[in-house]
């Protein structure tokens, strides 16, 4: 099961936290982990409490390695190349950083149901409709965004059982060209449906 972006039926204190909370939350959290990000034992610190939250939350670590797993490629990247052009140190803090992040940021989306987070945006974001933003086309990107997450993730697991079955694991070409098309795809086909429903009006 792909639980990327998911919403998980549970009763822990983060699925009773009102959806407003828990965005306000995120956001108090990334100001933080950039104020630390130099600081990589208290980035590291930050981390744990996040992961922390998973388990409190009655999530078992594979949850937490699900979240992580699609991006382990690109941390490493992301850590060896932060290393070379500054340092360890700075590095661990800035892997550590955008893993906290995105574990939290997915922790929102596994405890939150997707129509209470797209409402809150919309209601945050009805002050500037007086500056010509639509707050209920915010709210649609959003859902949008929340949808594409395990449709993409689930796209990739296709096109790499594919590899799989064609033996040919280590050409990253054969890999990434399939999922573009798919993704691009995908994305056609649901700004059609979008269109044939008036969205666009």
């Amino acid at each position: 099961m792909n639980e990327l972006g998911i919403y998980r039926p549970g009763h822990s204190f983060l699925h009773r936290l009102p959806a407003g909370a828990k965005l306000v939350g995120l956001f108090v959290l990334a100001v933080v982990m950039w104020l630390v990000i130099r600081i990589w034992w208290l980035a590291l610190v930050l981390l744990a409490l996040v992961v922390v939250l998973y388990f409190g939350c009655g999530f078992k670590m594979k949850t937490v390695w699900r979240q992580i797993r699609p991006m382990v490629l690109i941390l490493a990247f992301m850590l060896v190349a932060n290393w070379i052009a500054r340092d360890f140190a700075w590095s661990v803090g800035v892997v550590a950083s955008i893993c906290a992040l995105v574990l939290a940021a997915a922790l929102v989306t596994l405890t939150t149901k997707t129509l209470d987070m797209v409402e809150t945006v919309v209601r945050f974001s009805r002050p500037l409709r007086r500056f010509g933003v639509d707050p209920e086309r915010i709210g649609l990107a959003m859902a949008l965004g929340i949808r594409c997450v395990p449709l993409v993730a689930g796209l990739a697991r296709q096109v790499r059982e594919a590899q799989i079955a064609r033996g040919n694991l280590k050409s990253i070409r054969a890999f990434a060209t399939p999922l573009l098309v798919s993704a691009i795809h995908s994305a056609g086909d649901m700004g059609d449906a979008l269109i044939a429903r008036g969205v666009d009006d």
